[in-house]
């Protein structure tokens, strides 16, 4: 799989998701990446907690937790690196997605 087909994944946002699935007890639990049509620049992205893999699903691991994308998602998303930040703006975790055309101040939202 070239990187461009690959998600990337920092050490604090490994950190939260161990953290998220600790709290929730279930150690199946992997961190979902989605991609859907909306915001102000045409895409967004969102994340959820989800045990079940489609078939469709790419699944990235990195210091024992999961991170799981759907095909199309990762069309838009690969080679992105997924970030936990904790700053002024508030806790999140962030993509830094290098495909993209423009984003939106709000930080979820962008056009490729």
């Amino acid at each position: 799989m070239s990187t461009s087909q690959q998600i990337s994944i920092t050490k604090s946002a490994a950190k939260r998701v161990g953290e998220l699935v600790a709290s929730e007890g279930i150690e199946s639990l992997m961190l979902r990446v989605m991609v859907s049509a909306g915001g102000c620049s045409g895409f967004e992205y969102s994340f959820d907690l989800d045990k079940t893999q489609n078939s469709d699903d790419k699944i990235f691991e990195t210091g024992g937790i999961k991170v799981i994308i759907d095909e199309m998602s990762l069309e838009l998303l690969g080679g992105s690196e997924l970030d936990y930040v904790d700053d002024l703006a508030g806790a999140s975790f962030r993509l830094n997605i290098p495909n993209a055309t423009a984003s939106c101040g709000c930080g979820i939202s962008f056009s490729v």
